[in-house]
This record gives C-alpha cells, structure tokens and sequence, in this order.
C-alpha cells in the first residue's frame, strides 16, 4: 500500500505539474500578448501625439503667414491713409487762402459798389462789372467748383 500511496502522490502531482506549468505558460502568454498590445498602444499613442503637433506646427505657420499678410496691408493702408490726410491738409490750407482772398474781393467790391469808385480812375462802372474787364482778354478763366461754394 505504501508503494500505491506513492505512486498515487506522485500520478497526482504530475498532473498538477502539467496544468500548473500549462496555467503558468498560459499567463506568460497573456502577459507577453498584454505588453505587446499595451507597446502597440502607446506607439499608437505617439504617432497621434506627434501627428496633433505637426497640424498645430502647420496651423502656426499658417497662422504666422496670415499675420505677416495682415500686416503688409495694414501699413499700407497706414500709409495711404497719411497720403490722403497730408493731402487734405494740403486742401484745406488752400481752402482757407481762397475763402480768405474771395473775402477780401467781395469786400472790394463792396466798397466799389457802395461808395463810387475811390479814386481807382474808372469812372464807366467797370469796377462794378468785372466780366467787362475781361472781355477783350484771350486768356480762358481758371475755376473750380469749391472756389463757389462757400460764398
């Protein structure tokens, strides 16, 4: 009987031995296959990651593009826009010139119609027609619309 309870101890163990050992292989395998999944994964997980920074990399030259762009036009705009002020200024300088020289001949005018013509030695009335004046001159008159307008 001793030599059965042996061999019997022994025919159990080798079983154990073999599901234990086939236990044990199957859990290497998962764990082989887990850390290869899990390597897959994060490679996965890298390349999106670099993926998401070369759009964003792209996107900022893009962007950085645009602004030069954006600004190019901006300073020539500026740039027109100082044109045309300066040039206002400009007309509004000669504006003033003339509504200040069209004053003073309307007062001229006022006085040579009011009061005779002060010794200017016309004494036909041309002073008070000043187109006669020009009657017999080849030359063309020069006017512009603003020089009437603030009359």
């Amino acid at each position: 009987m001793a030599s059965s309870t042996g061999t019997s101890s022994g025919s159990s163990q080798l079983p154990n031995s073999g599901s234990e050992e086939d236990l044990q292989a199957s859990m290497h395998q998962r764990k082989q296959k887990r850390m290869l999944s899990n390597r897959e994964s994060a490679r996965r997980s890298r390349m999106r990651k670099q993926k998401h920074m070369d759009d964003l990399m792209a996107q900022v030259g893009h962007l950085k593009k645009e602004n030069r762009q954006i600004l190019t036009a901006l300073h020539v705009t500026t740039q027109h826009y100082l044109d045309v002020e300066a040039g206002n200024s400009v007309l509004r300088t000669q504006m003033m010139e003339l509504n200040t020289r069209l004053q003073s001949l309307n007062e001229i005018l006022c006085c040579m119609n009011g009061s005779g013509n002060h010794g200017f030695g016309a004494t036909d009335g041309s002073f008070t027609r000043p187109w006669s004046l020009m009657a017999g001159s080849s030359q063309p008159i020069m006017a512009s619309v603003d020089m009437f307008q603030y009359c």
